[in-house]
């Protein structure tokens, strides 16, 4: 009895929701799918019942014409909400109208090829213009080959329309608009690494791999063609616009082709050349193909430029395709053979309904299925971008390598070099005093034997010779630590080691040297060779001139230099008769020192003068009496 109750309870309910159903639902929503057409083609105008959607291409052919549609549709009761049109294709030039009350309009319906209307459209119809009864009056101009079309209309409450309206625009507008930018994108960083990525070519240029022009230009043109279709104003002519588009299509597919060939290591096979030109040549021929289709009328050429371009793809995706089935194939080959064929299976249909069979959808899949290729590009884009960063990264690290071992050899050549230099230097510093000892110590010794040896010099000429040769010995001694430039320590020094000398021999020194500033330029080499000269005449004066006074003055000039000079009052000598070894030393050191010597001699005055210039200075190296 309960259970009776509670189906009875149940069923009461359940009806009392049937009846009040229909007060609680949504105000109709009526889809328009046929209408009264007037047709008007090269004049002659037919009347015909049409069901929508309306292909002209499929119904009337490939001629350019105009159609006038009558729509009569009832609403009951009369609408008390806002209602909207969406018309997901109306094209290429309309003008709607309902209940005589204009909607919308675009272009111009008697002129052909100057709009082209490729946008859903979504119509507000203002209150008041619908009643029970209502007549929808289209006006559509189609031009030959573009696809004109009327597809079905849907009318009703705003918020309903304008749901599945926004749904539409957001597949066939937005869309596009995203995957117009995403190739954008692409083409910017393929043109970046086209710019950046160089190596240096064997003949010295510069190179940049062609797989990043290929890729940057071919998804620039691929850019302009989405964009083109949700583009309603170009920026000049609809005619030249829709050429260009045309062609950009045709270089995407051959710059897709070469940036292929390019990636899976095929760029410079000898069999690829001849792809090559047949790319040029489909170019060329699209140069020809797109204005005889849009300019000219003539659409089938266009198809058959379509086709012949799709063909192409075909071929090379199954020449990837059966390359990439043998054993090791590379993943970029098994990726791009895949992305290719899956575009190339696309494409085809979408030429099937855009130019053979035409539908109110248009071109839309190749759109969305290219992202699928610009994905596997840029992955093989990003892989060959690593590899190269790595084998710089390699190459930077052993180049290094080679700069640290070669820093570790040239160091180690260096030390070589400066113990050899080192060595050297102490080979010359002993010649030299082995030179300086066998030239003076060694020859005054001789003349010392000598005399002894013949027994008719006398004992003091036999001393003088050993004096000098001891003499000469403490210079050679003395040479080793001269002070480069400083003459007046160079003076002090033998003042020091000969003044005792001349004082035991009776000759009064007079000392006039001035503390000059240092001459630089002079180095080991020229203060031995300006302390030679001093004892020379030193020991000419001791030997030879019977002087007994024996003057030394160094004094500054003027420009920076310094003057020497030495004066004796000795018995003299003749300059032009004499041939004497020390003569001829002192005008050998002064040619070696490049400085300005002055000798003269009388009977009572000797003197010897030496004068240094600032280096650059013209020196006359005068060896003779002024």
């Amino acid at each position: 009895m309960r259970c009776l109750r509670f189906f009875l309870s149940c069923s009461w309910r359940l009806l009392w929701l049937a009846l009040l159903l229909p007060t609680l639902a949504p105000a109709q929503v009526l889809v328009l799918r046929s209408a009264q057409a007037e047709i008007t083609v090269d004049g002659a105008t037919t009347q015909k019942f049409v069901t929508l959607p309306f292909l002209w291409e499929r119904e009337i052919g490939l001629q350019s014409g105009r159609s006038v549609f009558d729509i009569n549709f009832l609403l009951e009761p009369t609408p008390e909400h806002r209602y909207a049109m969406s018309l997901p294709r109306l094209a290429n030039g309309y003008e709607i109208s309902l209940n005589g009350v204009l909607l919308d309009r675009f272009g111009d319906t008697s002129q052909h090829y100057l709009s082209d209307a490729k946008l859903p459209r979504l119509l507000v119809i203002p209150p008041g213009v619908l009643g029970v009864k209502n007549n929808l009056h289209i006006v559509l101009r189609s031009d030959s080959g573009r696809q004109s079309a009327l597809a079905a209309i849907t009318v009703g409450p705003l918020e309903q329309v304008e749901a599945a309206h926004h749904s539409l625009w957001l597949w066939r507008v937005w869309g596009r608009q995203m995957v117009a930018l995403f190739s954008a994108v692409i083409a910017l960083i393929g043109l970046v690494l086209w710019i950046s990525q160089t190596t240096d070519a064997p003949d010295g240029t510069l190179w940049r791999d062609r797989i990043y022009l290929y890729g940057w230009l071919a998804e620039l043109f691929w850019t302009f063609r989405v964009a083109d279709s949700v583009l309603e104003s170009p920026a000049f002519t609809l005619i030249w616009w829709t050429v260009m588009s045309s062609l950009a299509l045709g270089a995407w597919g051959c710059l897709t082709i070469l940036f292929c060939m390019e990636a899976i290591g095929w760029g410079r096979a000898p069999a690829m050349r001849a792809v090559r030109v047949w790319l040029g040549l489909l170019m060329v021929c699209g140069l020809m193909a797109a204005p005889a289709g849009w300019v000219y009328g003539r659409p089938l050429v266009l198809t058959l430029w379509y086709g012949a371009l799709g063909t192409t793809f075909l071929v090379f995706g199954l020449a990837m395709a059966g390359a990439s089935l043998r054993r090791g194939a590379a993943l970029n080959l098994r990726l791009l053979s895949f992305a290719v064929l899956f575009n190339v299976l696309i494409g085809m249909i979408d030429l099937y309904r855009l130019r053979i069979s035409p539908s109110t959808e248009g071109s839309t899949s190749l759109y969305f299925s290219s992202v699928l290729f610009g994905l596997v590009a840029g992955f093989i884009v990003i892989m060959r971008f690593r590899t190269a960063s790595q084998q710089a990264r390699n190459s930077t690290r052993n180049l290094n390598e080679i700069v640290r071992q070669r820093e570790a050899e040239l160091h180690h050549s260096y030390q070589q070099l400066e113990q050899m230099a080192r060595e050297q230097e102490r080979a010359t510093e002993r010649t030299r005093i082995l030179r300086d000892m066998h030239d003076g110590v060694g020859a005054h010794l001789s003349t010392a034997i000598r005399q002894l040896e013949f027994g008719q010099a006398s004992r003091t000429e036999v001393l003088h010779t050993l004096h000098d040769s001891m003499d000469q010995l403490k210079l050679t001694i003395d040479a080793m630590n001269l002070p480069p430039g400083d003459l007046t320590a160079l003076l002090a020094n033998l003042r020091y080691r000969l003044e005792p000398r001349l004082k035991t021999a009776g000759i009064e020194l007079l000392w006039g040297v001035q503390q000059v500033p240092l001459l630089p330029w002079l180095d080991a080499a020229a203060m031995r060779h300006v302390q030679f000269i001093v004892f020379e005449v030193i020991s000419n004066a001791l030997q030879h001139a019977r002087a007994t006074r024996l003057g030394i003055e160094l004094c500054g000039t003027p420009e920076g230099g310094a003057r020497l000079k030495m004066t004796d009052n000795g018995c003299g000598f003749d300059l032009h008769n004499v041939k004497l070894q020390g003569l001829s030393s002192l005008r050998s050191r002064a040619k070696a020192l490049k400085v300005q010597l002055h000798l003269s001699s009388v009977p009572g005055q000797t003197v010897v003068q030496i004068s240094w210039s600032l280096p650059g200075q013209p020196a006359a190296l005068d060896a003779g009496e002024y």
